[in-house]
């Protein structure tokens, strides 16, 4: 049986770590960290990912605010509420929850935002700053894959790091960050893609397969060798009838077919997507002790 990569156990390992931060904090006179989220329209997923962010900073003593607006506000509107949170100093960080409506330009958006106050980690200064080894908020999701890695100590210099996936919030920086000069990293790094001919002839050779598509079902058990480790990073909402909420979550690994063959698995739900959130508090944490753009930097 493989060692199960427990997103939920090692999340709120790191709540707690956090929430007896901020209880030295508090005792201490400092000001307590302060999350916000803007969320635009009424999608369900969006809804439900920013009330458990709201939860987590609850549970660990950080203090959050939402901004709820229509779908028919103007991408004009939109920047100036970006502004106000920039400009907040009651607020350490905020995020821009995606997707937005489509009369919206997602990366005029996201640039607007003040890299300072970046604790989503996709603004080009941050990551750029990444892609140069310097501090720089991570995006969340990679910060959990990481934190996955360092918290089971699993091995990567040296290692076939085989990452399936090129986007901007989880696969291109996690190919950065794994074959960076740091632990974890120093692996030897192949990104593949939609485009990528024979994927299976790469998967074949990763001693650590990172999976984020949001494609169900696309890594199976005869694609990889024994004794890989596995990070499941796809979710993907698949009608089921037979659930309460009318859906499944599907990671892009068959689970019941992969885990035969490796030695770490990351499930789904339950493994990267608690991670995520980890990572986004840590970023806030980051950002509230001015921890990557120090007074030096201001």
């Amino acid at each position: 049986m493989p060692i199960i990569l427990d997103g939920k156990k090692i999340s709120s390992q790191i709540k707690e770590e956090l929430k007896e931060k901020v209880e030295l904090l508090k005792k201490e006179g400092g000001k307590v960290p302060h999350l916000s989220a803007i969320l635009v329209g009424n999608d369900g997923a969006s809804q439900t990912y920013v009330e458990a962010k709201v939860r987590d900073c609850q549970e660990i003593g950080f203090e959050s605010s939402k901004l709820v607006f229509d779908d028919s506000i103007s991408e004009e509107e939109l920047l100036a509420e970006v502004e106000k949170l920039n400009n907040d100093e009651r607020v350490d960080g905020f995020i821009v929850q995606l997707p937005l409506p489509k009369h919206i330009n997602v990366d005029k958006v996201l640039n607007a935002i003040n890299p300072e106050k970046d604790v989503d980690g996709f603004h080009p200064v941050n990551y750029g700053r990444m892609a140069s080894n310097l501090p720089a908020y991570i995006p969340a999701t990679p910060f959990g894959v990481m934190e996955f890695l360092k918290r089971y100590e699993i091995p990567t210099r040296g290692k076939h790091c085989v990452v399936v996936g090129r986007s901007h919030i989880v696969g291109s920086p996690v190919s950065i960050l794994m074959g960076s000069a740091n632990y974890p990293g120093d692996a030897t790094v192949t990104l593949t893609h939609r485009y990528t001919e024979n994927l299976a002839q790469y998967t074949k050779q990763a001693d650590i397969l990172i999976v984020a598509v949001g494609k169900p079902g696309l890594i199976t058990g005869d694609m990889v060798k024994d004794g890989v480790i596995v990070i499941d990073v796809g979710t993907t909402r698949v009608p089921d009838t037979t659930k309460k909420s009318g859906f499944a979550l599907k990671g892009d690994v068959i689970f019941e077919e992969v885990s035969k063959k490796a030695s770490h698995i990351s499930p789904v739900p339950g493994g990267v997507g608690p991670m995520t959130r980890a990572g986004l508090l840590m970023n806030t944490w980051l950002a509230a002790q001015k921890e990557v753009y120090g007074k030096e930097l201001v």
